[in-house]
């Protein structure tokens, strides 16, 4: 059979739509039957064929092992039960006690090898569809909003991808390789049953095989809640944990290990407590299933010793009985196993599956076209917006950057200043108005091509715990080396790369935690150089900066946007004194406009934020004279948040 290995696509078919809240068992196999039974995988589909057909063979040969033990057993006590007949010459080789022992070792010998070769053909396909549903999960959960992550910890959805694709492989691996095979071999087993013997021992074993079902149905419903607070339990306790550990330095700053692992340490004492509970039930459920099973071997071994004693039995068929139960009892046993296991499985992946069922709140209109920049000429027409119904952030804001232009927008904090590199971005959608780029509303062209025409250097830089090769490539993935070199020597970090030990493999560490703000801003600067976008969006670049940095920063941004329409969203007014116009917001709305002289002769909000900053900037002056006359190293206080003149509000 070939084997194929296709990289996987992220426009099949997901499992979103109509899943349900809770997930069932059929419902379940609903979603995953397509990709155990793919349409495009011949290849695949022969090996659930060939698994089929294993499956019963190996069942053939599990229902003749009791068989060859039984007629062993009557050779050896000469009963002549054998199925040859004594007067054939044959008799003596074939049906001889040590053949039949032979036979009985062979048998159990083929029927483990053909169950295991049967295990071995469908891996594939049922690890073929598990890396198929976490994948479509995985991208599904790229193109939900900002909004669905910003309501929700990152560690614990990076559980409900783990632990569903653990699910999925559960519920693939044990419906096809367990549930069916067992419903089989409990049917075939009562045919036989009443078939050697009669119809007594039918009755006696399915009244135990329902008992043991019921037991186990109720059993384990009681045990569903008790996984479900463990599993919760979990989440908390390795959430709590992720976020303690992203925020290591903070914990440091302020002294708080001792309370971090306080916290850690009562969210694992829920989950002992949780997992103590699962372990003793588990046992209350094993020790009920033992009972029920023992009952009814015991009762069908004491109805073939009576008929032993009446003669209408061999002792043959005592050893036959009492192997068929226990042959029984592996996959009754394993009916009360796939059982809890599904159950379970069906808990881990629910989460998932509400994943994949809510459908993005920023989509494509059906036929998008692609963004066609010609000039890169922005405009926000009657734009607004807000995050809650009752709490509007942006009202009816118009303006426009032309192309090639340089607009920067300043004002208090709240007053919608990183909102609207949101909307622009389209991680969320206006309420009111609209945006358009070069005429097109943003709205109707796909959000891909207009994501490709925007680049965007963000204030707060997060890098992939990578090189910092892979960082500044991450622009334009298809760039060489040298483009990415040279776009590090543009964003004037090519020096420090160079005199580092590993140079461009230097690994930048968890979020980029191993740079400085500065270097880690240059990284950011260079992979928007790479990626060589018409139009720039600078979110507050150099806010978190100190001046001697800033400076070094701004000359590479100045560098960066020439030539290129430019959105600045400014914390510190100095760096957007040449900007073509300065947008004043206060409160969602336009306060003031104009160049930066222009703003500065009227004397309004801009003036004054103006004329603060520049205080302060005195101030710290003044601080770094002192230090200098008393011989002290000259060292610059933190940045303030010079342009707060009203209280701090979320944007």
């Amino acid at each position: 059979m070939a084997v194929t290995d296709e990289p996987l696509r992220a426009d099949e078919p997901p499992l979103t739509s109509n899943s349900p809240d809770k997930a069932t068992l059929i419902g379940t196999l609903a979603h995953l039957w397509p990709y155990i039974w793919p349409g495009d995988r011949a290849d695949l589909k022969m090996r659930v064929v060939w698994s089929v057909v294993l499956l019963l063979a190996a069942k053939l040969a599990t229902l003749s092992v009791p068989f060859t033990l039984k007629w062993a057993i009557d050779a050896l006590t000469g009963a002549n039960s054998a199925p040859v007949e004594a007067s054939n010459w044959l008799f003596w080789l074939i049906a001889s006690p040590l053949l039949m022992t032979i036979g009985y070792g062979g048998v159990r010998v083929l029927m483990a090898l053909l169950t295991q070769w049967r295990d071995g053909i469908f891996a594939r396909v049922a690890m073929h569809a598990v890396r198929k549903l976490a994948y479509i999960t995985f991208v599904h959960m790229h193109e939900l909003s900002l909004r669905f992550h910003l309501e929700r910890k990152t560690g614990g959805l990076t559980r409900v991808l783990e632990r569903g694709r653990a699910g999925i492989e559960v519920i693939v691996r044990m419906v096809i390789l367990q549930l069916i095979p067992t419903i089989v071999e409990v049917t075939l087993m009562l045919a036989v049953l009443f078939w050697q013997f009669d119809w007594r021992y039918v009755l006696a074993t399915a009244i135990m095989v329902a008992a043991y079902m019921y037991y186990t149905y109720i059993a384990t419903e009681w045990r569903i809640e008790i996984r479900r607070k463990m599993n919760d339990s979990d989440t908390e306790a390795n959430t709590k944990a992720i976020d303690s550990l992203l925020n290591y330095e903070t914990v440091k700053y302020f002294g708080a290990e001792a309370r971090e692992a306080a916290r850690y340490d009562r969210s694992m004492a829920r989950y002992e407590e949780a997992s103590i509970r699962t372990y003793t039930s588990l046992a209350v459920l094993n020790a009920g299933q033992a009972v029920l099973f023992t009952a009814g071997l015991t009762a069908t071994m004491l109805m073939c010793a009576f008929g032993i004693r009446n003669g209408t039995n061999t002792v043959g068929d005592f050893v036959l009985v009492n192997a068929m139960m226990i042959q029984l009892y592996v996959p009754l046993n394993f009916m009360g196993m796939v059982y809890r296991e599904i159950k379970q499985a069906i808990i881990d992946i629910e989460k998932m599956f509400n994943v994949l069922a809510r459908d993005p709140e920023i989509k494509d209109v059906p036929g998008a076209m692609p963004l066609a920049v010609t000039s890169g000429n922005v405009r926000f027409e009657d734009v607004r917006f807000s995050y809650e119904p009752d709490r509007p952030i942006l009202k009816g804001l118009s303006f426009e950057v032309p192309a090639g232009k340089t607009v920067a927008i300043v004002g208090p904090s709240g007053a919608g200043k990183s909102t609207i590199s949101r909307l622009l971005f389209r991680l969320y959608d206006v309420s009111g108005g609209r945006i358009t780029i070069d005429g097109q509303d943003i709205r109707s062209v796909s959000q891909d091509s207009l994501r490709a025409a925007i680049g965007m250097v963000p204030q707060d830089t997060v890098l992939f715990n990578d090189t910092i090769r892979y960082n500044i490539r991450y622009g334009r993935w298809d760039a060489g080396d040298v483009e990415v070199e040279e776009a590090a020597r543009l964003a004037q970090i090519d020096t420090f790369i160079r005199h580092s030990p590993k140079g461009y493999e230097t690994q930048v560490g968890e979020r980029g935690l191993k740079l400085s703000g500065g270097e880690k801003q240059r990284v950011a600067i260079a992979r928007t150089i790479l990626k060589a976008p018409p139009i720039l969006v600078l979110d507050e670049a150099t806010s978190a900066l100190d001046s001697h940095t800033e400076h070094e920063i701004q000359e590479a941004l100045d560098r960066v946007s020439r030539n290129r329409t430019s959105l600045v969203i400014a914390h510190r007014l100095s760096t957007i004194v040449t900007a073509d116009e300065i947008i004043v917001l206060d409160q969602g709305r336009i306060a003031e406009r104009g160049t930066h002289l222009q703003l500065l002769a009227s004397g309004g909000l801009y003036a004054s934020m103006w004329n603060r900053q520049r205080e302060a900037e005195a101030a710290r002056e003044k601080l770094a004279e002192i230090g200098d006359d008393n011989g002290a190293p000259n060292r610059e206080p933190p940045p303030v948040d010079d342009d707060l003149i009203t209280p701090a509000a979320a944007e």
